[in-house]
């Protein structure tokens, strides 16, 4: 295949690329819009087939209206309850959802006289309004409505469920705009000083934007099908920019490299392709599969990051293999146009085997014990926090504090007697004949308020004439380990009808349980499918056992810091963001994936170069200070260029983003340093020659089907 790709490239170059400046338009031009037309919030994190989904499911059956809280509109006139002037701006609010085609009904004090509509104070007052259960996801357009219509209004604040999820989507494409703003002139900038040429640099960049408008273009066909969340559009651009620029820097500095020994750039081109290549062929395959690992889960922010992940990994590969190497045909010697004559250097080109990387892998590997023992407990002292890890879901808290959803869920958590997001809902199946059920009611009713977790449950409401509906009002707060315990409770409880639990409480016990049960299976793919690469790679089984072991390690240290920063709030206000107690449920997931995709990444890069110096004869030790010498300036740019990307979602104002961003920026840092520089070194002079041992059906495996390349000659022979 690599033969056909350099035959193309040299004798084809012009068209190729003239194809793919036609076909980066037109997936812009396609692609784009898909920006606009994600949704995302609370249905993004909802288990199908649950309990909770059923519940909810069964009230919008029997009543018409969506389950989940409605529109809440908070008032507050400085007046107390009772003046005319509140009774005013509630009747005002009140007129415009019930005049909007998309409210099933309206609440207020005034018309139902219920007392949890009213602060402690009496100076404040919610108005709820309910959705109907078809307006689906749509709602967005009812919230931008009633936004617009009390645009200027500052007696009014809008919160539920809704709201959060409306102002999460304005927040992403925000956010998404300014990370690319930030992103790209970075970037740029240290592009241009790791190669010193203006040209070179920009090829990365170049390469970063062709991929992620071609990911987008496959986001918004996928989207006609089944609906994608817009979280995932973060994920492709940070992702898309760090494997383009990953593949890139691998490919141009090769091809720099092989320019310096000799000046044929059909040569070039071929040597290029064969090991660099190849290397970008096996690595894509490690994060491809990784990120196909997130197909287990059922949720659709979950789903949507695997076709994002998939997406985005195979048109990277794509365009580093198809494009890149014909702009490098094109370009030729010019690749260090503009570039002073005093600052040119080729990054790739063989470095003194005294250099500083070659140095750094002697010394480690003379100190291996000490090291791997010293490294290794690094890590472990660093991933000691996740112990105390606490888990929560997309909510208020997830938004920043100018966000009027959240003022609004701060203000009915300190002020109200109840939060009406935070009740759980008990949905009754009877079977019907109503007068008979009421006594189980009555009863079912009494058990749930003996319940250590409840504060107070509503009398039992008929919906139909087979579905009952009990509202349990928690005596600590949504989302917390007692409430989640009452929700527990309630489903334990036997009786002769069919009880249901449905709220944000139960949504997220039913999250939680759904990446428990399936997140064993995700593991099993991601190891099997990254020690399968790392296998047709190296042709041993002890590397890839030895990557998986690391790769949990540098994983372990991630999730340790995101707890002491975003749950224990060490260091939270440096990216802007206030401590929720917890991580979001969905990040150890998504980070594992990610982070462990991303390490057999790199590793894939470092093993390649020392198998390529063992096989041209070189001893065990100088083998591994060879491909850590020759990977070193490389692998570390990279991963500095990637940790920008990536570290750009850090600046989010979504709580969950900003973990995202920073904990796979960290993953990539602490692999990059700790792992490839200490531990792998070390642990690769402690086993010596049994890092390359495999039982002989899988050395069998390797001789059939394993990656070799050529390339350039062993910087020195040392037999060890």
């Amino acid at each position: 295949m690599m033969d056909l790709i350099a035959r193309l490239a040299n004798r084809h170059a012009r068209v190729m690329v003239l194809c793919a400046v036609v076909v980066a338009a037109v997936a812009a031009f396609i692609g784009a819009p898909v920006v606009t037309s994600l949704t995302g919030g609370n249905p993004d994190f909802v288990t199908p087939g649950s309990g909770s989904v059923r519940a909810d499911d069964r009230i919008g059956a029997a009543t018409g209206i969506q389950s989940d809280g409605g529109i809440i509109a908070l008032v507050d006139t400085g007046a107390p309850v009772d003046d005319p002037r509140t009774r005013e701006e509630v009747d005002k609010v009140a007129g415009l959802m019930s005049g909007d085609p998309t409210f099933a009904d309206v609440l207020t004090y005034y018309g139902t006289q219920d007392k949890n509509l009213v602060s402690r104070d009496g100076r404040q007052t919610a108005v709820v309004g309910r959705l109907k259960d078809s307006a689906g996801d749509h709602y967005q357009d009812a919230v931008d409505r009633l936004s617009d219509r009390l645009d200027g209004d500052r007696a009014v604040r809008l919160g539920g469920s809704e709201v959060v999820g409306n102002q999460v989507v304005s927040t992403v494409q925000h956010d998404l705009e300014r990370a690319e703003l930030l992103a790209f002139p970075v970037l740029f900038l240290l592009s241009l000083w790791i190669f010193r040429s203006l040209v070179a640099s920009a090829l990365p960049l170049v390469i970063g934007g062709l991929n992620v408008v071609l990911t987008l273009l496959g986001l918004r066909v996928v989207d006609q099908f089944t609906p994608m969340s817009i979280f995932s559009l973060n994920l492709v651009t940070a992702l898309g920019l760090g494997l383009a620029i990953d593949y890139s820097l691998l490919i141009v500095s090769r091809f720099r490299s092989e320019m310096t020994v000799e000046p044929d750039i059909d040569r070039a081109i071929s040597v290029t392709l064969h090991t660099a290549g190849r290397t970008i062929l096996f690595s894509s395959l490690t994060v491809s599969a990784a990120m196909a690992s997130l197909f287990v889960f059922r949720q659709r922010f979950l789903y949507s990051m695997a076709v994002g992940g998939l997406l985005v990994s195979a048109s990277a590969l794509l365009v580093a293999l198809l494009v890149l190497p014909p702009m490098l045909r094109l370009l030729g010697r010019h690749i260090d146009f503009l570039a002073p004559a005093r600052f040119r250097r080729s990054l790739e080109a063989p470095e003194n085997t005294d250099g500083g990387w070659f140095a750094m892998a002697r010394g480690v590997m003379r100190r291996a014990p000490l090291v791997a023992i010293g490294a290794s407990a690094l890590l472990v002292v660093l991933g000691l926090p996740f112990l105390k890890v606490a888990f929560t879901t997309v909510g208020p808290s997830s938004l920043p504090t100018s966000a009027s959803s959240r003022s609004v869920a701060d203000t009915l958590r300190a002020d109200f007697p109840a939060d009406p997001l935070e009740s759980v809902q008990v949905v009754v199946a009877t079977g019907g004949d109503a007068a008979a059920a009421q006594p189980r009611m009555d009863a079912l009713r009494e058990r749930i308020a003996a319940l250590p977790g409840a504060a107070s449950v509503t009398p039992a409401v008929a919906l139909n004439a087979d579905t009952w509906l009990l509202q349990v009002t928690p005596a600590e707060p949504g989302l917390s380990g007692e409430s989640q315990t009452l929700v527990k409770d309630v489903r334990a409880l036997s009786g002769p009808d069919e009880v249901l639990v449905g709220g944000q409480t139960a949504t997220f016990v039913d999250l939680k349980d759904s990446l428990t049960g399936r997140l064993p299976a995700a593991a099993l793919i991601v190891f099997l499918t990254s020690m399968l690469v790392l296998l047709l790679m190296t042709g041993s089984l002890v590397l890839p056992l030895k990557a998986v072991v690391m790769n949990l390690l540098t994983l372990a240290a991630t999730f340790g810091i995101l707890v002491f920063v975003f749950q224990w709030g060490h260091g939270a206000g440096l990216f802007g963001a206030d401590t929720q107690n917890a991580l979001d449920a969905t990040q150890p997931v998504l980070l594992f994936a990610m982070v462990f995709g991303l390490s057999t990444d790199y590793g894939v890069f470092l093993l390649a170069r020392i198998k390529e110096a063992r096989d041209a004869g070189v001893g065990e030790t100088e083998a591994v200070a060879q491909g850590l010498g020759r990977t070193g300036r490389v692998v570390t740019a990279a991963a500095v260029l990637f940790c920008v990307a990536l570290g750009a979602l850090a600046t989010s104002e979504i709580v969950f983003i900003k973990e995202l961003g920073l904990g796979t920026a960290l993953g990539v840092l602490l692999d990059a340093t700790i792992v490839r520089a200490l531990l792998v070194p070390s642990l690769m002079r402690l086993l010596g020659h049994w890092n390359w041992w495999a039982p002989a059906p899988l050395r069998w495996l390797y001789e059939r089907f394993g990656l070799r390349e050529g390339g350039a000659p062993p910087l020195a022979v040392e037999k060890s």
